[in-house]
Formats: C-alpha cells, structure tokens, sequence
C-alpha cells in the first residue's frame, strides 16, 4: 500500500517541479541573451521576457518549445545596428554565427522589401523569418520584423544520390 502512495507522491513533485524547471530554463536564455546583445530586460511573465535594446524597438523572447526571438524596428529600412542585434541574438538563442546570421537578415531583409512577402532562410543552426510592413497584428508599428528559432530535427545522414 505505501508503494503506490510514494510512487503516486513522487510524481506530485515531479509535475511540481516543471514549471519550476521551464522558469529557470527561461530565465537562464533571458540572461544568455541579455549578456550577448547588450539588452535589458524590460518585463519577465510566464514563458515570455521582454527586453530593451537600443537597435530594436522591440525584442521579446518566448521560451515555449521551440524557443524563439522576435526583433522589430520602425524603420522599413533598419539601420545596420539593427541587423547586428538580429545576429547576436541568433547566436544567444541558437549559438549562430554573428555574421552568418546578421547577413542571412540583410538578404532575407531586402527580399521581402523586394517580393512584398515574409522571406525564410536558416543558417546550420537557425531559422529566421523576416518581413517588411505595413502589418496588421500586434506589431503593426512595426515596419521590419525579424523572428529567430533555432533549427530543429536536421538529419546528419546524407542521402545516397
């Protein structure tokens, strides 16, 4: 009989502890990413943090499986420091390169000027999305947009062929 209620007891814990675990988790990345980009943190709730970074108008961090950062600015035109805080943050949330990274945002950047459109690229260690306004959402002040993940689920077995 204690069997269970110890077993059933450690499992309590185990799901207490989680979200525990998902905050330190959290709040370690928001310092890693504070201590590479020079930002500040703004706000902390939940799985999300908010910073201020001299580059961005905004930059927030979601914590949530997979992690990721959004960097947006009220210049269609961001000026190159922009593009740099896009780099340093890929490498504090993915461990990228700086300059591969800043650079994959400069192009992704100027593509979408160019197509109108949302334009994804990744590098060996993260994705980005970025995008140029007007926008309708949360964001719609924003006039650049970059988001950063970290690249997930990549095969290292090459293909026959």
């Amino acid at each position: 009989m204690r069997l269970p209620i110890l077993a059933a007891l450690a499992g309590a814990l185990v799901l207490a502890a989680a979200p525990a675990q998902a905050a330190d988790a959290c709040d370690a990345l928001a310092a890693k990413v504070i201590r590479i980009t020079g930002a500040s943190l703004a706000g902390r709730e939940g799985p999300f943090a908010v910073f201020r970074a001299q580059d961005a108008e905004r930059m927030s961090l979601d914590c949530r499986a997979p992690a990721r950062i959004t960097i947006a600015s009220r210049d269609r035109e961001p000026p190159r420091a922009y593009f740099t805080l896009v780099g340093l943050a890929a490498r504090a949330l993915t461990g990228a390169d700086v300059p591969g990274a800043e650079v994959l945002a400069l192009n992704l950047h100027q593509d979408s000027l160019l197509a109108d459109a949302p334009q994804r690229g990744g590098t060996a260690r993260a994705l980005m999305l970025c995008e140029t306004g007007p926008r309708t959402d949360a964001l719609r002040d924003d006039l650049t947009v970059c988001r950063v993940a970290p690249r997930v689920g990549v095969s290292r077995i090459r293909r026959a062929g």
